[in-house]
């Protein structure tokens, strides 16, 4: 059974448009929602990640871009996988010790995990028929095991030094025991 190249043209589309769309409104909820950066900024302070203003900047910054880039197919596999990286470190910090449904207290990891294996799924995809990518003639290197190489390693390995460097979260206080 051959693959068929308009199947994978559109699914490419319909995720780029779905996880670029969702990148953007998250960053530009974090920019102009509720406590804009500012509220961010002690959001991100608040779970270790500091300092919280340059981290509300940052993700502000990758959500906003890789979400453009994505819904333009353009260096989708780099667009991807800052995707990879913000969430990533969203995983760690703020889902991880919820367990694995959003609907659990503190919200679980479900969504943040999904977006993850979405973005590498559109590593693997490429831009597709509709995008910058193809109309560049760049697509060709971009995609398959190269593209969701690209997409895995430098979102994860971008979180991972990201949260190496940054993040200090609060310590517990030491459980006492009575002698």
């Amino acid at each position: 059974m051959a693959v068929d190249a308009a199947g994978i043209d559109i699914a490419s589309l319909v995720l780029r448009v779905s996880v670029g769309g969702t990148l953007i409104a998250h960053g530009w909820n974090h920019a102009f929602g509720g406590g804009k950066i500012e509220g961010t900024a002690g959001w991100f302070d608040s779970m270790g990640l500091r300092p919280g203003r340059l981290h509300a900047l940052m993700a502000t910054g990758t959500e906003l871009g890789a979400g453009l880039l994505l819904l333009l197919g353009l260096l989708t596999p780099l667009a991807a996988a800052g995707a990879v990286g913000t969430m990533a470190v969203a995983f760690i910090t703020a889902h991880l010790r919820n367990g694995f449904f959003i609907f659990r207290p503190g919200q679980g990891y479900e969504y943040v995990l999904m977006i993850i294996m979405v973005a590498c799924a559109l590593g693997a995809l490429g831009g597709g028929g509709a995008s910058l990518d193809r109309a560049l003639g760049i697509d060709g290197g971009l995609s398959g095991w190269t593209g969701l190489a690209v997409t895995a390693l430098a979102g994860g390995l971008g979180a991972a030094l990201l949260l190496a460097v940054f993040w200090r979260p609060a310590k517990k206080p030491a459980e006492t025991t009575e002698a």
